[in-house]
């Protein structure tokens, strides 16, 4: 019995799942009589109790009275799988059934006792095996799991946790975030000081990394001088870069081997990942390609890459991004956003004027005024764009319907970005605008770019036509920036043809230039649209553009975008 009991000094907590209270003594004094200190029994006489008690306080070891259960080897099995890292002793009545105690091993139990036959000793051992077997089961578990020198998680745990957040993230729509670390000049560190100096610094960064997260989160260890992170739960691209930022910024403490200081820096590829379908593989091997990109532009920092266009993009340039964003938002409650207009002239018996194109600008309170360009992408990838893109064309039709108390001829034009152009919902909300200022249709003209019709023509051609039953007008936009034309120009529900400003500064450079343009005027007309050239600014362009035959124009020659009040002296002739 002394035997026996050797090792037996720890406290156990004993649960017992019994439905016959009378049985429950007996097996008490049997393990008081093996395991003598700070023994622990608690009775349970169902399994929806038992797997309770094994939730909220646990238990060293189960003992599993398998008598009252209709399915023994089910609730056996529920109860493994409730607490798999707790021994399970089952508790059967007959000696006779080898398959069975055969079957209940295999359902999770690390003993089979028979009742009639238990002992002190007996139960005593068969407790301390079942303990201790379980111990050795997580040491193994453990060691397949973990890094032996930081004791991260390793490349098969990492893995496996990734896997269940991306199947979150497909059910709740919340945004994956995987980091992919290397360490800078880790090969020079063991060359100079040799492998125990690398090992120092691979533990001593697993110890700071970990203690830089939450719970919930993850880092492991790759191999090599490789790290990977897993995040759930954060707010986009900037707090994933904000924490990259110090995750960099905890790499680069001091370090010393003995009396030699150690000087580290990271690099690191943050991607995050949204898409439903982004694979397992495909997130860690974005996050690597945005680390070796950060490698080759000369280590110590972070890149992003941008799922998107399966390009790596520049973090300070998101950074400022999100920065522009944020005071985008705020320009569209504060009234920062303005309109100016340049009008556009008639050269068909004359240079009257017909019509001004609204182009939005930001008045930024530190920047001053700031053209579309340096903001519209960012309106276009935050989803601002719509906001944006409705309240230029509110102000630009009530401008509108102003002017044309004196001025009836007169007509507004609005650009639609490529985001627009996709937007299934532009007919619905345009309709509803035009209806709830009471406007007339027939004075709106849309442009759209060439661009961005060539990118998807089928569904450029389909949005046309839903807005062209509307009743605007319709104009393709910087036709002739580049050498391609558009081979499906004339199944557009279009009716002006606006040529690219590049082309039209060509005029009267080389006689292939002229030749570009009288082409370009000429399919418009054949094709029953107007013509009309932008970005015009001398004399002699004006000229050569009458002589091709082009209906109209507009240009720095006639003015530049001017605010609603400089319109005024526009329509007053001067």
């Amino acid at each position: 019995m002394r035997q026996e009991q050797k090792g037996a000094g720890k406290p156990a907590r004993i649960l017992l799942v019994e439905d016959d209270p009378r049985t429950t003594p007996l097996i008490g004094e049997m393990l008081r009589t093996a395991w003598p200190p700070g023994l622990i029994l608690i009775q349970t006489g169902s399994m929806t109790d038992a797997t309770q008690e094994l939730v909220d306080h646990g238990a060293t070891c189960v003992l599993l009275g398998l008598a009252g259960e209709p399915a023994p080897l089910d609730a056996l099995g529920r109860l493994t799988a409730a607490a798999p890292h707790i021994p399970v002793i089952a508790l059967a009545e007959h000696a006779d059934d080898d398959a069975f105690g055969v079957e209940a091993i295999r359902a999770g139990a690390q003993d089979v006792l028979v009742r009639p036959e238990l002992t002190p000793s007996m139960l005593g051992r068969s407790v301390r095996h079942a303990i201790e077997r379980k111990r050795a089961e997580a040491a193994l578990a453990r060691r397949a799991l973990h890094d032996p020198l930081t004791s991260l998680p390793n490349r098969a745990l990492f893995l496996d946790r990734l896997r269940v957040a991306l199947d979150r993230s497909r059910r709740t729509g919340t945004a994956v975030v995987v980091m992919f670390l290397d360490v800078d000049g880790f090969k020079q560190v063991n060359d100079s000081l040799g492998h125990s100096a690398g090992d120092l610094v691979l533990t001593v960064l697993g110890d700071r990394f970990g203690r830089l997260l939450r719970p919930m989160d993850t880092v492991a260890r790759f191999g090599g001088d490789e790290f990977v992170f897993l995040f759930e739960g954060l707010e986009g691209e900037h707090e994933a870069a904000l924490l990259a930022d110090r995750i960099s910024a905890s790499a680069q403490l001091p370090l010393a081997f003995g009396d030699e200081p150690i000087a580290i820096s990271v690099s690191i590829g943050v991607t995050v990942a949204t898409d439903p379908e982004t694979g397992l593989e495909e997130a860690v091997r974005d996050a690597d390609s945005a680390m070796y990109r950060a490698k080759e532009l000369g280590g110590a920092r972070f890149e992003l890459f941008e799922a998107a266009t399966a390009t790596v993009v520049r973090a300070e340039d998101r950074f400022a991004d999100a920065d522009l964003e944020s005071g985008l938002r705020q320009a569209l409650a504060r009234s920062e956003l303005r309109v100016h207009y340049q009008p556009r002239v008639s050269l068909t018996g004359g240079t009257g004027l017909v019509g001004f194109e609204a182009l939005v600008r930001w008045e930024h309170p530190e920047h001053g005024l700031m053209e579309p360009v340096e903001f519209i992408g960012v309106a276009e990838r935050s989803g601002l764009i719509a906001d944006i893109g409705d309240w230029v064309l509110e102000q630009a039709l009530d401008q509108v319907e102003r002017w044309r108390r004196s001025r009836p001829e007169v007509t507004i034009s609005v650009n639609l970005s490529g985001c627009q152009l996709q937007d299934a919902d532009l007919r619905d909300r345009l309709m509803r605008t035009m209806r709830q200022g009471g406007h007339d249709p027939g004075v709106l003209c849309l442009e759209v770019s060439a661009e961005d019709v060539a990118a998807d023509p089928e569904r450029a051609s389909r949005q046309l036509a839903a807005l062209n039953e509307i009743g605007v007008t319709l104009a393709i936009d910087d036709f002739g920036a580049d050498e391609d034309t558009l081979a499906d120009l004339q199944q557009l529900p279009v009716h002006i043809l606006k040529l690219d400003q590049a082309l039209v500064k060509r005029l009267g450079e080389a006689p292939d230039d002229l030749a570009a343009v009288s082409a370009a005027v000429e399919l418009g007309h054949r094709l029953g649209l107007q013509v009309v050239a932008e970005g015009v600014e001398t004399d002699e362009q004006l000229a050569q553009l009458r002589d091709l035959g082009c209906d109209g124009a507009q240009g720095f020659l006639f003015s530049r975008p001017v605010p609603q009040e400089g319109v005024v002296s526009l329509l007053a002739g001067r």
